[in-house]
């Protein structure tokens, strides 16, 4: 994925499915290095970790 994608996913108001390795994940914003996010798995929303956005896929 690329970081104007993941811009507009957050701006978006339509619940946009986004895998993680193949985990279901949220967006919860893009870091200000511009490469890196920080997610969380759906349905829990107290395990955050910053990955990278290449390694982000929509589905």
């Amino acid at each position: 994925m690329d970081v104007n994608r993941v811009k507009q996913i957050l701006s978006s108001s339509a619940e946009i499915d986004v895998l993680y390795n193949g985990t279901p994940v949220w967006i919860d914003k893009l870091n200000e290095d511009g490469a890196t996010a920080t997610v969380h798995l759906r349905g829990s929303l107290e395990e955050r970790s910053e990955v990278e956005i290449s390694e982000l896929e929509e589905i």
